[in-house]
């Protein structure tokens, strides 16, 4: 994908150096090697949450797959900057989600390659807003079509938007995981709940249908299918007491961390915005100083160049100074001649009295 994107522009911008320390052998190598770009980004797509697709079957999950196709459609004709590599279905986790791989990139750079890869330019707090505004409705729009349905989005949540790095990327997943883990646990809980309230209702006509014995009326008989059903029902609830123990813990940690996350909300929200400032003028500075670099070279280049040329000229008029030397004043014949560029303006007064006194010196030097 690299060379297919970049391979003419690093071939132009090589054909333009003078110099072999400043060509790019292999741009997919040069930006790996760069700690401040991106080789490439991963656009996460998840239409619904794990509660609409709990009682989903599989037919109906694999439908999403046409859905999907058409987003990526979308997101070409969106973001045409965005040059999609890859796109992968998941189907292993709680909902449905599409993994889009591409490369940013900008065209028309005047400093460098002349196209260059790119996310800031491509993906920004504006950006950013726009692409999904536009990909929410393009996707609900397909979804009611594809499944003969028309549903509705939830609003966007406020503080949705961001971008995640590839460290962060792997405790968002284990967050994720852990999260369905629990949600899977309470839903569990829940089912047994209210299996047991239905058996309490069993267990009770049971009792309340047993019947005296013939000996002592403060003695009741059982059958023992009763006595099964009673010993499961005790079972289950000692089951559903230790799984709701569980779950009262983990309600325990949440509960913790959803106070402290509310104690210090707006002091983390003011931190992420002026960290996220302080990441944008770095980003911005750090492409300002690579455009001034990528200037100095071109200027360092032209100077050569033109050092070249002055050392190529300054040569070129010793030797014509040179020929006047031998020619003009070892004759009294030129004298018309020399008159003559002087005339022109080809020889001014200071050239004239150089070519004199260096004639001079010649001739006392022989002499």
């Amino acid at each position: 994908m690299y060379i297919d994107l970049f391979e003419h522009a690093r071939i132009k911008y090589n054909e333009k150096q003078t110099r072999n320390d400043r060509k790019i052998e292999n741009y997919f190598n040069h930006i790996s090697n760069d700690n401040k770009r991106d080789l490439a980004c991963e656009i996460i797509i998840e239409l619904g949450d794990m509660d609409f697709w709990a009682d989903k079957d599989d037919k109906f999950k694999k439908k999403m797959t046409e859905v999907f196709k058409e987003q990526i459609l979308d997101l070409e004709e969106i973001v045409p900057n965005f040059k999609i590599a890859n796109a992968t279905i998941h189907f292993d986790e709680s909902s449905p989600h599409l993994h889009i791989v591409g490369i940013p990139f900008k065209d028309g750079m005047k400093n460098g390659m002349e196209k260059q890869v790119s996310k800031s330019d491509v993906f920004n707090k504006i950006s950013l807003v726009n692409i999904q505004d536009k990909m929410r409705e393009y996707c609900i729009n397909s979804f009611n079509r594809i499944y003969h349905l028309n549903y509705t989005l939830k609003a966007k949540e406020e503080g949705r938007n961001v971008d995640i790095n590839v460290a962060n990327m792997n405790e968002y997943k284990k967050f994720k995981r852990e999260q369905e883990k629990y949600k899977k646990q309470l839903n569990e809980l829940n089912n047994k709940t209210e299996e047991l309230q239905n058996k309490s209702s069993e267990i009770n006509d049971i009792i309340n249908n047993l019947k005296t014995t013939i000996t002592n009326k403060n003695n009741f008989t059982i059958s023992n299918e009763s006595i099964d059903k009673i010993k499961k029902y005790i079972e289950q609830t000692n089951d559903t007491t230790s799984n709701l123990r569980n779950a009262n813990d983990i309600n325990i940690v949440l509960k913790k961390y959803e106070d402290d996350l509310r104690e210090h909300s707006n002091e983390v929200r003011n931190l992420k915005k002026k960290i996220q400032t302080r990441d944008e003028k770095i980003e911005n500075l750090q492409y300002d100083l690579d455009n001034a670099n990528d200037t100095i070279d071109e200027l360092e280049d032209k100077v050569s160049a033109l050092q070249e040329a002055l050392s190529y000229f300054k040569e070129l008029w010793q030797k014509f100074i040179k020929f006047l030397q031998d020619k003009f004043f070892s004759s009294n014949k030129y004298d018309d001649f020399i008159n003559d560029l002087y005339d022109e303006d080809v020889l001014d007064d200071n050239d004239i009295d150089i070519i004199q006194n260096n004639s001079k010196n010649k001739n006392d030097f022989e002499r």
